[in-house]
C-alpha cells in the first residue's frame, strides 16, 4: 500500500515517537523511507530569526548577540540536524530500510509538501503538539499545513504538549 514514506522529523523529544511510528510502518509495509529536517525559525530550538538588517540597526540586543554569533549559532543548529538525521538514517540501515535523509531550509509545511510531490511519496508522517488558538495562531501549525497542502495521504502523531500554552 506504501512504497514511499517521507517522515519530518526535528531536533524535538517528541520526534523520537514520530521516527518510532515511521519506522514500524515503513517495516510492516516494506516501504522506502525518506527523513528530513526542515531548517527554519519555526523550530522550537532553532536560533532565533533576526535578520541582520536589524543587527545593523540595533547592534546591542541587550544578549551580545552580534550577527557573527548569530551565524555560529545557526552552523550548529544546521550540524545538529544533519547529525541526529545521520543517526536515524544509520538506525533504519540496520533494520534493513532503504533510507535517504534531506536537511532543507524552508517554511516547514510548504517544505514538507514539495519534498514529498517531488518524490512522489505516498505517506507523510509529521508530529502535533496540540497547539491551539493564540499559540497555533503565532506559532502555525505545521501538521495543519501538511495535512490541507499534502499531495498523498498524511498521518498525524499526536505528541505530548503543554496544556494552557499562550
Amino acid at each position: 500500500m506504501f512504497n514511499k514514506i517521507l517522515v519530518a522529523i526535528d531536533m524535538s523529544e517528541g520526534a523520537k515517537d514520530v521516527y518510532s511510528t515511521a519506522l514500524s510502518l515503513v517495516i510492516k509495509h516494506n516501504a522506502n523511507l525518506i527523513l528530513l529536517h526542515v531548517l527554519s525559525h519555526e523550530e522550537e530550538y532553532s536560533p532565533l530569526p533576526i535578520p541582520p538588517n536589524l543587527i545593523d540597526i540595533y547592534p546591542a540586543t541587550g544578549n551580545d548577540l552580534t550577527l557573527e554569533t548569530w551565524r555560529q549559532q545557526w552552523e550548529e543548529f544546521e550540524f545538529e540536524g544533519l547529525e541526529m538525521l545521520k543517526k536515524r538514517a544509520e538506525e533504519a540501515t540496520k533494520a534493513g530500510i532503504q533510507v535517504e535523509y534531506q536537511q532543507i531550509y524552508g517554511s516547514s509545511g510548504q517544505t514538507i509538501c514539495q519534498l514529498a510531490q517531488d518524490s512522489q511519496v505516498d505517506l507523510i508522517i509529521v508530529g502535533r503538539r496540540g497547539r491551539s488558538g493564540l499559540s497555533e495562531l503565532l506559532l502555525g501549525s505545521v501538521s495543519n499545513y501538511v495535512l490541507h497542502h499534502a499531495p498523498c495521504s498524511v498521518l498525524i502523531v499526536q505528541l505530548p504538549g503543554k496544556k494552557g500554552e499562550l
